[in-house]
């Protein structure tokens, strides 16, 4: 069995309407190229993922794919993705001067595990292809 990557977003996120493609990596020694598919409507490609990695030693990152139009979208996701990672540095060196924090890790993630549901059926061709027309109309309409 492999292993699956997503973000953990709240139900109102507006990136969970946002196309999502899948990376497939090696877990573990092997060395080869990733390869990456989609996009796809996320349901669809968390769902592909897991089958995938269901049944091969490999790693899946779904995570949503941004459509950015100019090159100053694609600067302002960078410097946000930028921001947050030194707000979260911030947070990991506060934190440390409060103690370990390696207990509560292990009991977040047990919490995490009993919550997790149960993996979805991979999708059919035809409900694969609807979805890819539904992310289409959602690029083309994008900026009009």
């Amino acid at each position: 069995m492999g292993a699956l990557v997503t973000l953990d977003l709240p139900d109102d996120s507006p990136m969970l309407g946002l196309p999502w493609i899948i990376t497939f990596g090696p877990l573990g020694d092997d060395e080869w190229e990733p390869v990456v598919c989609g996009p796809y409507e996320r349901p669809h490609a968390l769902a592909l993922a897991e089958a995938v990695v269901a049944e091969e030693q490999l790693m899946a990152v779904v995570e949503p794919l941004l459509p950015a139009l100019t090159p100053e979208e694609i600067r302002g996701e960078i410097a946000a993705a930028q921001i947050a990672a030194e707000d979260e540095a911030a947070q990991v060196d506060q934190a440390d001067l409060y103690g370990d924090f390696e207990d509560v890790i292990d009991e977040e993630l047990e919490l995490a595990a009993e919550r997790e549901p149960e993996p979805a059926a991979p999708p059919s061709r035809d409900e694969v292809r609807a979805g890819l027309a539904r992310i289409a109309g959602l690029l083309t309409s994008r900026g009009a």
